[in-house]
């Protein structure tokens, strides 16, 4: 244990509700090393099965998290994964050399894991094997018992009174060998997950808000993962500087080519070519290979080669016929954008009004963001396409079939039966 451990280890735990910890004035305590140290990286199937065997002799939770390297590679795989538990300590796991961890997940498929902000992890995780059936987010759990900041750096000082070295959140994780201050920080994102998770655990359940905790940690460990995004190119960034169809068709060319020379090259898109580039060639449709170097992007550092795949990405766009060419957007899902509703249902914007102000007002109350009382599309739909008798049963059914948990339903409920029995207001 290291002399800021035995420091920690005399200081009360950090709670919220709003009142600054007892010990405000004295300075969080840097975290500088792993308590046992940097633990060797496993890369092989025989140093595996041996954290397979610790971890499965270990007791309690086991906390969990994973490092991307978003920006640089292509895809959003896991290079590296932190976990610990009592009795096995830290292992730092590199899926590069052991690219299926499922039968670490399996010994651990009864256990509670701990991440922060488990819906960023969860899908690198299930790629390599690794899926549990019980979660604690202490990122949510932060949010739920009102935490004004709940990145894991902000959460462990002012919860548990640790200052993390948060130097190494962006680096390029895929590079081989990882430099020791990379791994260094990496294994302390996991030290002090389960002391977080159960200064939390008490918080919340003073603030009688732990079973809600639990359903909305149950919903996520039990969610599917997410389907493919449909027509991926409309969310190239400037799109909305797009209002031609064959400027779109351009769009979708040139994000196609560049997402299948990223994807071969495993690179992220944006190191091929800018969403601004393409946005400017799709806008100018230029003629030939010298009309698009003199746009930006295209300058004199991309070699002849590149330029004309570009170049006949666009024409591509350029020869399709009228038939071809993509809709000006996506089929509306849903009620439309709340802007427009005065115009096009002033009753359903009245009730919407309405309930904005009572979730408003209920979140404040209970100290926690409005989209996790209630997300804002249900709201929408709900006052878009109210139940028909608007009573308390059918507007809880209707929260139901969207996805609302049962605590969300047993909160809100009332407020949008309520809200949506509001009328325009006369001029």
């Amino acid at each position: 244990m290291t002399d800021a451990h035995k420091t920690a280890a005399e200081t009360a735990l950090r709670t919220t509700g709003g009142a600054p910890p007892d010990d405000v004035d004295k300075a969080p305590i840097p975290l500088l090393e792993p308590r046992e140290g940097i633990p060797p990286v496993v890369a092989t199937d025989e140093a595996l099965a041996e954290v397979v065997a610790a971890f499965a002799a270990g007791t309690g939770p086991v906390a969990v998290d994973a490092e991307r390297a978003s920006g640089y590679r292509y895809g959003q795989r896991a290079y590296l994964v932190q976990m610990r538990r009592e009795g096995a300590g830290t292992a730092l796991i590199d899926p590069v050399g052991c690219p299926d961890l499922s039968a670490l997940g399996e010994v651990l498929s009864d256990t509670e894991w701990i991440l922060h902000a488990a819906t960023q992890d969860l899908p690198c995780l299930r790629e390599i094997g690794m899926v549990p059936s019980r979660i604690f987010d202490t990122e949510l759990a932060g949010r739920l018992a009102g935490f004004p900041r709940v990145g894991l750096g902000a959460m462990v000082e002012s919860v548990l009174g640790y200052a993390l070295e948060k130097g190494h959140s962006a680096v390029d994780w895929s590079t081989r060998p990882l430099p020791e201050p990379w791994l260094r920080y990496a294994a302390l994102d996991v030290e002090l997950l389960v002391d977080l998770r159960d200064a939390l655990e008490k918080e919340l359940d003073r603030q009688g808000k732990l079973e809600w905790a639990r359903e909305e940690f149950d919903a996520i460990a039990s969610a599917p993962p997410a389907p493919p995004r449909k027509d991926p190119w409309r969310r190239t960034s400037g799109m909305h500087k797009v209002r031609r169809r064959r400027q779109m068709a351009a769009v979708r060319e040139l994000w196609t080519a560049r997402d299948k020379v990223a994807q071969r090259r495993d690179v992220s898109p944006g190191k091929v070519l800018s969403d601004s580039a393409i946005i400017e060639a799709s806008l100018a449709l230029p003629a030939h290979v010298n009309a698009l170097t003199a746009l930006p992007g295209f300058g004199h550092r991309m070699g002849r080669r590149q330029l004309e795949q570009w170049q006949a990405a666009v024409d591509r766009a350029k020869a399709l016929s009228e038939a071809e060419l993509p809709q000006p957007g996506q089929p509306l899902q849903g009620p439309p954008p709340p802007r427009s509703w005065a115009d096009k249902d002033p009753a359903a914007a009245a009730r919407l009004s309405a309930a904005r102000a009572a979730v408003s007002e209920l979140a404040e109350r209970l100290n926690m963001p409005q989209e996790n009382l209630i997300t804002p599309d249900t709201v929408r739909r709900v006052c878009w396409e109210p139940p028909g008798d608007r009573s308390e049963a059918a507007v809880a059914e209707a929260l139901a079939a969207y996805g609302a948990r049962r605590w969300q339903i047993e909160q809100v409920t009332p407020l949008l039966s309520a809200a949506l029995t509001a009328t325009p207001a006369k001029s």
